[in-house]
């Protein structure tokens, strides 16, 4: 006997509950999209401005490293403690508090003095510091067959509009006569924003989705003692340091050799979108790849040619220096992203990974800008700092080596295991 066919009220059921997974899988997309938009333009904002923050505030060229250096020191101390954070409250409700704080952070920083600069600022790097540790966890678990397609749709995000925040910022400052403050405090309002298409992500009356929802029973592993896990928070964090100079000082470098403000901040802009193919083609082509080593040896190789450019080339080739620091820069970030999901088995080992390379890393990339501000108010020049830019992008090649291993942070054997399940997943 012939099953009993759907009446019409049944078809429209079933074709509402088809089409609600759709539109919910797409909301969740747009919410990463608008989340990781927030994630650099609060910083690559300062770069241009930081001539006139400084002399507004009489600030030490050291001191005003430290505008740059407060937020990775912010993302180093927090970083250890999110994924318990998630777990707890679920990463949907912690990511929506953080943006939250965010705005708190920005507007506080648009006040005018020393105090609330830095305030403000250690609040937004908290705030940051929760979606970057938690966002790579979330792609792991929410989209397990497009890990790569994911990680590069949200790291184009991020450095579009930190590429934009920087190109902007002295137009605003100065031609719309903002001044620094407005500059800076503009940005709440995408901050805002984010917190208006992230609010769908919230059930009221649902259990908060935890980062292990789909790994029950599990437990986090010892992902400390992993020298994996050590090559990839190294690889994290020189990467960090090489970025974060550059949006401190890249201005400044080239107001040195003769480039005006408001140019010199469109060069950084232009860094940063050169960063944008990279950061999104990377993620997709080393998620099939056996290993990444040539991924890694072509960024390196990038970093160095771009930073011995900057050093010895005349201000006719600029452009072109920076372009290929932005190629460097782009794919170093897009690998470092994607190494917290390929190598781990799950999106709970992803987020102890990632808080792991995010704390140590950005330690070490906290000590770059105002290092690198420090040896210019000694030397009174910038080639002994583009100097170091050079060893940090050679070394970056030897310590991504390592990590570009096909291997998982719990597994001492080398095998492809994880390729394996990540190609399955596909």
């Amino acid at each position: 006997m012939d099953a009993p066919k759907p009446s019409l009220d049944q078809h429209r059921t079933i074709s509402n509950n088809q089409s609600r997974i759709p539109l919910k899988r797409w909301l969740l997309i747009i919410g990463i999209i608008i989340v990781a938009a927030n994630l650099r333009t609060p910083l690559t904002s300062v770069g241009s401005l930081v001539s006139l923050i400084r002399d507004d505030l009489w600030l030490s060229n050291t001191l005003a490293g430290l505008i740059t250096t407060v937020p990775l020191v912010a993302f180093a101390l927090l970083s250890p403690f999110i994924p318990k954070l998630g777990r707890r409250y679920g990463i949907e409700r912690s990511i929506l508090i953080s943006l939250i704080v965010l705005t708190i952070g920005i507007m506080i920083r648009s006040l005018s003095g020393v105090a609330t600069l830095y305030v403000g600022t250690a609040l937004l790097g908290l705030a940051i510091t929760v979606c970057n540790v938690l966002l790579p966890s979330l792609i792991k678990r929410e989209f397990p067959k497009h890990m790569g397609s994911m990680t590069g749709i949200y790291s184009v995000s991020m450095n579009l509009c930190g590429a934009i925040a920087s190109g902007i910022s002295i137009p605003l400052a100065v031609g719309a006569g903002l001044s620094w403050q407005g500059a800076l405090g503009i940005w709440g309002g995408l901050s805002m924003i984010s917190i208006l298409f992230w609010l769908p992500q919230l059930k009221p009356s649902a259990k908060p989705v935890s980062i292990a929802s789909n790994q029950a029973g599990k437990q986090p592993m010892k992902i400390w003692r992993s020298g994996l896990a050590w090559q990839v928070t190294l690889f994290m964090g020189i990467q960090s340091i090489i970025f974060y100079v550059l949006v401190a000082w890249l201005p400044e470098i080239l107001q040195s050799q003769g480039i005006g403000s408001s140019q010199s901040g469109w060069y950084l802009s232009i860094l940063i979108m050169a960063s944008l193919p990279c950061a999104f083609i990377v993620p997709i082509v080393a998620g099939r790849m056996r290993n990444q080593y040539l991924l890694v040896i072509m960024t390196s190789v990038s970093l160095v040619i771009g930073s011995l450019g900057l050093v010895y080339s005349s201000i006719y080739w600029l452009a072109i220096w920076v372009i290929i620091l932005g190629l460097g820069g782009g794919s170093a970030f897009g690998l470092s992203m994607m190494f917290f999901g390929l190598r781990t088995r799950n999106a709970l080992q992803a987020a102890e990974l990632s808080a792991m390379a995010q704390s140590i890393g950005y330690l070490l990339a906290a000590l770059g800008p105002a290092f690198i501000g420090f040896l210019h108010d000694v030397t009174h020049g910038w080639g002994l700092p583009l100097m170091l830019l050079v060893v940090a992008s050679a070394l970056l090649g030897v310590i991504g080596l390592g990590a570009a291993r096909n291997r998982f942070v719990d597994s001492g054997d080398c095998n492809n295991q994880a390729i394996v399940e990540y190609k399955r997943s596909k």
